[in-house]
């Protein structure tokens, strides 16, 4: 094992390993994919042979034993998070986990209570921190030019056919039991870590999750209200069911000078204050989880804290789990 350079192996390597994140690990100092897995083989094969990777699996298991390999990034679907993290705990390696954490914060919880007492390090991919459109935002917020942040609303509003969702041959995201609870629980980590990354763990939160097409099991649309210190409010309505002339992808954070307006998917920033608009743009990342991955490598090998704990994450499932309750099970959620 070499401790001066992460040396990747990667667990699942589908749609989202082909661009948003593989790539990166052979672009970063000190970090080197090494082999990757799928279980179709052939699909590994292919997928080796085009990003230049020495080693393709079509068993997790013979992946994990690889003495060359230190670190795993699993980016399968969350049905099998928390079992290949159970096994790249007892392997030894440290897991770069795609988000959401598992499908549920129970088995989140699961995966902390292995990591008690090992050397193993955990980062889950909640990347979106890392960009720079929303260290912008983290930015503004704590300068304070909006002033006091008063409320959050965000409006993630998507037809059947959502176009900010990753394809999958298989829609696996609609099936509760591969997915943990459907569309929602495949967009929402990206919003609800954000807040909880600038505003804290919420007092309250309180949900309603209702399936209202029923063309699959999972609920097409969640709506969410959470207190945060400070009387801080936030609402948040997540619907898979709009027409497609009704899609937005927005969130604003008024302030008591001011708020901020973004899209989690775009790459502009909007403040507005009674001076006028500022609008700050940025450039697409080639590789969206590039950044993320670099700290999560400098994280490894023992040069900066971690970007995202699990802890944090179980704390950002918690709440999607409150959230997305059936309508006639509203509840209160003290985090």
């Amino acid at each position: 094992m070499n401790n001066k350079t992460v040396q990747w192996g990667i667990i699942g390597c589908g749609d989202v390993a082909e661009v948003k994140s593989g790539p990166a690990f052979n672009k970063i100092p000190h970090s080197t994919l090494v082999a990757v897995m799928r279980r179709n083989g052939a699909k590994a094969k292919d997928f080796a042979k085009r990003h230049q990777v020495k080693h393709w699996y079509d068993d997790a298991d013979e992946l994990l034993h690889n003495p060359e390999i230190n670190a795993v990034y699993i980016a399968t679907p969350p049905s099998s998070h928390a079992e290949y993290a159970l096994k790249a705990i007892k392997a030894g390696k440290n897991i770069y986990l795609e988000k959401p954490l598992a499908r549920s914060s129970t088995e989140g919880c699961e995966i902390l209570k292995a990591l008690a007492g090992t050397s193993v390090k955990l980062t889950v991919a909640h990347y979106r921190r890392k960009m720079p459109a929303f260290l912008q935002v983290e930015e503004l917020l704590k300068s304070k030019v909006i002033g006091e942040a008063r409320l959050i609303d965000i409006q993630i509003l998507q037809s059947s056919k959502a176009d900010i969702i990753a394809s999958a041959s298989d829609n696996w995201r609609i099936n509760p039991e591969i997915s943990g609870g459907g569309y929602f629980y495949d967009l929402a980590p990206h919003q609800i870590d954000l807040m909880l990354s600038w505003f804290g763990v919420p007092a309250k939160v309180k949900g309603f999750g209702v399936n209202q097409q029923g063309v699959y099991p999972a609920n097409d649309l969640v709506n969410g209200i959470m207190k945060f210190k400070d009387n801080i409010q936030f609402r948040g309505v997540w619907a898979f069911n709009v027409s497609e002339s009704d899609k937005l992808d927005r969130c604003t954070i008024y302030g008591s000078k001011g708020s901020i307006t973004f899209s989690f998917f775009g790459d502009q920033v909007f403040l507005t204050t009674p001076a006028g608009t500022e609008n700050f743009v940025f450039p697409p990342l080639p590789h969206v989880q590039q950044p993320m991955i670099e700290a999560t490598v400098q994280y490894f090998l023992g040069a900066s804290e971690n970007p995202c704990s699990i802890e944090d994450a179980i704390r950002g499932m918690e709440v999607m789990d409150a959230m997305a309750r059936s309508v006639s099970r509203s509840t209160e959620y003290g985090v």
